[in-house]
């Protein structure tokens, strides 16, 4: 099979598991969004107003998240970047936390660009959905989301990842996007705040609502040590695991202002 059928195979594989997968974790987390009304971060606004614009802008803006990393693994077969190292088990996990550092830098920087006045407009959609819900993870512009997610078509020539490793990072990016952009906290504990690198839904949702804070993705590294962290999202967090009730898989009863903070 020619490698050009091959990769464009793989694409639009990649982009039905992307979009089967963001249904699946999307009814999900729905589900038990209903069940603990009292997790949802933004309290009284509501949120579910804009789905349907939502899923529609992430059909079209899933296809570019899986484009980068098609080019990138296309890159190597055809010998323009370095060859990937072998994949060993034993050197998985060191491979998988150092490209979630690249990847959260590379990310942090490009997202500090996408808010500066010349590239701002193509960001201006996502920041749309002022409270972000599951649906809301994929809602930007084609070439903002292409952008981001570059990355996996760059970093081939200047590290050789082995595939299952960019493979595996985008799908683990993937979930990881829709948890951060939920809207409830699940995820709230010591590990998500300072000393720890870590992060919980809080920290995304703090950046859809306040705009000039927290533009990490999967650590506050960069924003605590260049100051644009949330002034209260450490405290934010504690707040939640102080206060937050027990998780319910149990359908209760919910109040107006409730049901119009569902996602």
């Amino acid at each position: 099979m020619p490698d050009e059928v091959f990769y464009l195979a793989f694409l639009l594989g990649f982009y039905a598991t992307t979009v089967v997968t963001y249904f699946a974790l999307g009814f999900g987390l729905t589900w038990l969004n209903d069940r603990n009304p009292q997790r949802k971060i933004q309290k009284g606004r509501g949120s579910g107003k804009r789905r349907k614009a939502e899923i529609r802008q992430s059909l079209a803006s899933m296809f570019s998240a899986c484009l980068p990393v098609t080019i990138g693994l296309y890159a190597q077969q055809k010998g323009w970047a370095p060859a990937p190292w072998a994949f060993n088990w034993w050197a998985a996990l060191p491979l998988f936390i150092l490209v979630m550092f690249l990847y959260d830098t590379w990310f942090y920087f490009m997202h500090r660009l996408l808010h500066t006045k010349w590239l701002y407009p193509l960001h201006a959609l996502h920041h749309k959905s002022v409270a972000p819900t599951i649906w809301s993870t994929y809602s930007e512009d084609v070439l903002d989301n292409f952008l981001l997610q570059s990355f996996s078509a760059v970093i081939v020539f200047v590290v050789p990842f082995p595939p299952a490793i960019l493979v595996g990072h985008r799908l683990f990016e993937h979930f990881n996007g829709m948890l951060g952009h939920c809207g409830f906290e699940y995820l709230a504990s010591s590990t998500a705040r300072y000393p720890s690198p870590l992060l919980c839904t809080t920290f995304h949702d703090q950046h859809h609502s306040g705009f000039r804070y927290n533009y990490g993705n999967y650590f506050s590294f960069w924003d605590r040590v260049l100051g644009t962290v949330s002034p209260d999202y450490d405290q934010r967090v504690k707040k939640f695991e102080d206060e937050a009730p027990s998780l319910t898989f149990r359908q209760t009863a919910p109040t107006p202002a409730a049901q119009e903070n569902s996602a």
